[in-house]
Parts: C-alpha cells; sequence; structure tokens
C-alpha cells in the first residue's frame, strides 16, 4: 500500500509517468477487497481498451507486411494476463497494493489475475491524468522487453492446442460456453475446453473467444507438466 510520498515517487519513476492526480493512482492499487473505498474495477476497464489500442496500433506500425490473421496472435500474447502480470511484476506494482489483510495474507500481491488488473488500471489512470500520448509512453516503454521477443508471430493457445491434439491423432478440443455474468459494458464469459482424453481446463475473460484462449492456455500448461 502506498503510505509516504516518497513511495509514491518511487512508484511513479517505475512506471515513467509523475502524476498530477494521485488519487487515480491509489485507485488503480485498490482492490475490491477494500470496501470503503473505489476499487480499480472501472478503471480496469478503461485501461483494457487503452492497452489494446496502442500495442495494435504499434504492431500495425511494426509488422506493415502482416495481415489481421498475423497480428491477432501478437496482439494476444502481449495483452494477455501473464504479459501484463509480468509488467506489473517488473514494476513492483504489487508491493504498493491496498487489499483486505485476507488478500494479502492469501498470497494476492503475487496473484496474476491481481497484478494484470492493477497494470490495465495503471494503464488507466495515466491516460485519465495526462491523455492517450502519456499512456502510449508508458506503455511502450514498459512492454518493450516483451515486444522485442515478438521476431515470429506467436501462435496462439488455440491453435497450439489444437496443433498438440492433431500431433497425437486426437479429434479436435471442443469448446462449451458454461455461463455469462455481469452487465453488458463488461461481461464475463466462462468457457471450457476438454480432450476425448479426458483433460479440461475453464477459462474466464470478457469474450467468449478470450475465454476460449484463456482455457486453452491453461490446458496447454496442465499439458506441458503431464506429458
Amino acid at each position: 500500500m502506498i503510505r509516504k510520498s516518497e513511495d509514491i515517487g518511487a512508484l511513479e519513476r517505475a512506471i515513467g509517468h509523475r502524476f498530477e492526480d494521485r488519487k487515480l493512482l491509489a485507485e488503480a492499487l485498490t482492490h475490491s477487497s477494500i470496501i470503503d473505498s473505489e476499487s480499480n474495477e472501472r478503471l480496469e476497464f478503461l485501461g483494457d481498451r487503452v492497452l489494446g489500442l496502442v500495442i495494435a496500433h504499434t504492431l500495425i506500425s511494426r509488422y506493415p507486411n502482416e495481415n489481421e490473421g498475423m497480428l491477432a496472435p501478437r496482439l494476444n500474447d502481449l495483452v494477455r494476463r501473464e504479459t501484463l502480470a509480468s509488467v506489473a511484476e517488473t514494476l513492483n506494482l504489487g508491493a504498493h497494493m491496498k487489499m483486505a489483510r485476507s488478500e494479502s495474507q492469501s498470497g494476492g500481491r503475487r496473484k496474476q489475475g491481481m497484478l494484470a488488473d492493477a497494470m490495465e488500471a495503471v494503464v488507466a489512470a495515466v491516460f485519465l491524468d495526462a491523455g492517450l500520448q502519456a499512456a502510449r509512453d508508458v506503455i511502450l516503454d514498459a512492454w518493450q522487453p516483451h515486444l522485442d521477443t515478438q521476431d515470429t508471430a506467436p501462435i496462439d493457445a488455440k491453435t497450439a492446442l489444437q496443433e498438440w491434439a492433431q500431433g497425437r491423432g486426437l479429434p479436435l478440443p471442443a469448446y462449451e460456453t458454461l455461463n455469462r455474468e455481469g452487465p453488458d459494458h463488461n461481461p464475463r464469459f466462462r468457457v471450457s475446453v476438454s480432450l476425448s482424453t479426458g483433460e479440461r481446463a475453464e477459462g474466464i475473460d470478457s469474450s467468449k473467444r478470450a475465454a476460449q484462449q484463456v482455457a486453452a492456455s491453461e490446458l496447454l500448461s496442465m499439458l506441458d507438466t503431464t506429458t
């Protein structure tokens, strides 16, 4: 949790932006388990869109000869939960997050989902504080190591899982939408994916397609540890 001005200054230097309105930064780092404060959920919603726009524009400029089918897995790789959490860890966001004691004691400051949400919220906070160019500067600086590793287009998780199954003579993975929750402006879809051999995983995200990618990624992780 941010308590001292020097702590705020250190975090601002890590992010690469000095806030005119530091309340935005505080909100971006406040988890919903704190019931008497504005949580970072609204900022997370906005930050997801700002991040997607900046990364998509960067990829269009960086790879002018690639079509949508080649750019999409690049985008998915750069905005997925694991990448967001990795960036958040580099900036040490977990140490500054405000959350209920129970969440902290259960390892909340190291949980991928919470770190990813906070990272998106920080992006939105910078955008609201100083505009799109400032947000773009922060994103490109923080994401540069990940951008530099994309010499070849990454294979998206669904494609990788399909290739894994086909390589072993198995039927294609089966996807099922289990439920939909949340308001229309911020839905959450829960999707499962299963193999004919019985392995199964679930994923949750803001669209069916994205939830399928999360589920496929989870199942691939399981297969990597068992095969």
